[in-house]
């Protein structure tokens, strides 16, 4: 599981990120608290999508693949993270729903895409 810790935190840092700056944008306070009564669904989500690919690709599990564990956890994160807010009230409006999944999209399947990039680079120039 070690191994794994850094790529978690990189997920999780960037799905707090994804709350504080939909706070910010709609002049909410960026106070801890309100941080995380916007994240913890999203990070419910994306603990789900840990899980889920780990449980899936249990004999191949990278945690730095772009497809299929950026893809799953970053769809875990999303739909689980929007149902967990539906259910306990808070909001789903269609523009909501459409930046999330941009935003959560490009920064959970983008940051392991880059890290391959550079990876393979590493590889052919080292």
């Amino acid at each position: 599981m070690r191994k794994y810790a850094p790529a978690l935190l990189v997920d999780v840092v960037l799905v707090v990120v994804f709350a504080a700056l939909g706070r910010s944008s709609h002049d909410e306070g960026l106070d801890l608290v309100g941080i995380a009564s916007t994240a913890w669904p999203f990070l419910g989500g994306l603990t789900a999508g840990w899980f889920l690919t780990a449980w899936l690709y249990r004999d191949k599990f990278d945690a730095l693949a772009a497809v299929p564990t950026g893809l799953l956890v970053w769809i875990s994160t999303l739909a689980v993270g929007m149902l967990l807010r539906a259910v306990t009230g808070q909001g789903t409006a269609t523009a909501f729903v459409i930046v999330a999944t941009l935003f959560l999209g490009v920064f959970l399947i983008g940051w392991r895409f880059l890290a391959g990039v550079v990876a393979r680079r590493g590889v052919r120039t080292g």
